[in-house]
């Protein structure tokens, strides 16, 4: 009787973990449309497939967050008008990386000294995504702080930083909010449900 040897199965697409992938078709030409105070539009033709498909964006400058811990676990959000969509919604400390070679993490730490005038030991990002791809080419990382405590001075704030409304909530308090459609900030959501995930590991 003979031996048969089996190998692995190759793996099924369903099997592979799925992964974004980096495509650049040639880019024909491109132009700033429109230039805003805060953000630019910039309008681009690409050659796709053999045919010119234009398609205009806005040109972002990137931006960071911060998921700040207390010791109970509790998530510090803060609450802020925001005029395109006429909430003062709750959401997470965060701000552009509009400082030319600024690192993202001295950024992130930046905005929670300007925002919430805390600062914090144990840094580690916690995500990275494009909130809006098929209009804007932002990127957000959020970080994840711990070890938290007040900074020494208070940071002077303007417009609608000026009323910012800051509290600690528990996670499991925030997650319920954004499965009940209470809270709607896309940071805050992502942010609150991946920590919530990797602490149910």
């Amino acid at each position: 009787m003979t031996d048969t040897v089996t190998n692995d199965p190759e793996p099924t697409d369903a099997e592979t973990p799925i992964a974004d992938e980096p495509f650049s078709p040639p880019l024909t030409a491109s132009e700033i449309g429109y230039h805003g105070a805060v953000w630019d539009i910039r309008k681009d033709t690409v050659d796709y497939n053999g045919k010119d498909m234009v398609r205009e964006y806005i040109a972002h400058t990137g931006a960071v967050a911060v998921y700040a811990e207390d010791d109970e676990g509790r998530v510090l959000v803060i609450q802020q008008y925001r005029h395109p969509v006429r909430l003062r919604d709750w959401e997470l400390p965060a701000g552009l990386l509009d400082q030319e070679g600024e690192d993202p993490l001295d950024a992130a730490r930046r905005e929670l000294g300007e925002e919430a005038d805390l600062e914090a030991d144990d840094w580690s990002e916690l995500i990275r995504f494009h909130p809006s791809p098929g209009g804007s080419d932002e990127e957000i990382i959020v970080y994840r702080a711990r070890g938290v405590r007040a900074t020494s001075d208070a940071f002077d704030r303007t417009d609608e930083e000026a009323d910012i409304v800051k509290r600690w909530v528990p996670r499991d308090q925030v997650v319920a909010g954004v499965l009940e459609g209470r809270l709607s900030n896309a940071i805050l959501s992502l942010s609150a449900l991946a920590v919530e995930r990797l602490e149910s590991r």
